[in-house]
């Protein structure tokens, strides 16, 4: 396959900071064709907030990208690295409703849908919602959220890397089979700014230790962000799933049968560490017309031939988008 390029830098022609209630404000912005094809970008993490480079990945003549930063990261207001923020009204059900008021405020009919990652767990449980306000989804790194694959991140894969596992496991003070998650979520609470600062790095300590064998050591994705993204990323983050993301167990996949109807592609990197592609089989299975594409040589982060796939779904989503 030729590799392909991403689309020149755009910046956006709008943005604004939507009021979602519970004292949230959330950043968004708009970039590309105001007449193309609306689509959404929904980022991983949970907390990692929106970058840049994703609204690349779109053809600005023919698409409406939007963006925005979910609740307490990126721009949004207020931030989780805050300890004084209130994190009792951020929750992927908060979430889901915060994208449906985005597209209610700017006017959007239906839209396509993009992401990965956690990205892909919203994305999945917005469409199962609200499957008539969705035209099309393209995922890579397919992730649910269950249980059992949150348990595999933080506990199961620790098997290949058995003395960054045992630094994890003493960072959060307990023994190897209690509650890793949940004690960082609670260390993540504690009024002493140093204790949420050593929880902070180690945990992204750990998930870039998950993600180095295909970084080979050359950048930490987690450790090297701005201080205040780490603390909202990890307070974010072990909340989310200490609480298996307010999600019945499998749910997502139970409930697959909702987006039949929806044209979606799934791009998932057969050496996916942090996420096995099991999950990604699953879905496919359970989602009526989906199409799955497994990139052998690819991992969480993807690889240029992962890059290829998602633009050439995007590209293929675009025609007929504009009006």
């Amino acid at each position: 396959m030729n590799e392909r390029e991403l689309y020149p830098p755009i910046e956006p022609y709008e943005k604004g900071v939507l009021d979602v209630g519970d004292g949230n404000h959330v950043y968004w912005e708009v970039c590309g064709n105001p007449r193309g094809k609306p689509a959404l970008v929904v980022h991983g993490g949970p907390g990692s907030g929106c970058g840049t480079g994703v609204r690349r990945y779109f053809d600005p003549e023919q698409y409406r990208i939007v963006l925005f930063d979910q609740r307490g990261c990126g721009r949004s207001i207020p931030h989780a690295s805050d300890p004084a923020t209130d994190m009792r009204s951020n929750t992927t059900w908060h979430l889901v409703d915060d994208m449906e008021r985005l597209r209610k405020h700017l006017g959007i009919d239906n839209w396509l849908l993009h992401g990965g990652s956690w990205g892909s767990t919203l994305i999945l449980a917005y469409a199962e919602q609200h499957p008539e306000r969705v035209s099309e989804i393209v995922i890579s790194s397919v992730t649910t959220t269950r249980r059992s694959e949150i348990d595999w991140l933080y506990r199961g894969v620790g098997r290949f890397f058995p003395e960054q596992w045992e630094r994890f496991i003493a960072g959060a003070g307990l023994s190897p089979d209690g509650d890793l998650v949940g004690a960082y979520a609670r260390l993540m609470e504690h009024p002493d700014a140093a204790v949420r600062d050593k929880a902070t790095a180690d945990w992204c300590a750990w998930e870039d230790t998950v993600l180095s064998g295909e970084t080979k050591g050359a950048f930490s994705v987690y450790g090297d962000r701005p201080p205040a993204s780490r603390l909202g990323f990890v307070r974010i983050c072990s909340r989310y799933f200490s609480h298996g993301a307010w999600l019945e167990e499998g749910v997502l996949l139970r409930e697959a049968g909702r987006l039949a109807g929806i044209p979606g592609v799934l791009v998932h990197g057969r050496l996916d560490m942090g996420g096995p592609p099991d999950t990604a089989w699953a879905l496919h299975r359970a989602w009526p017309g989906a199409e799955l594409i497994v990139v052998e040589d690819a991992g969480h982060l993807g690889t240029v031939t992962t890059r290829g796939h998602v633009l050439r779904a995007l590209d293929h989503f675009a025609e007929g988008g504009v009006t």
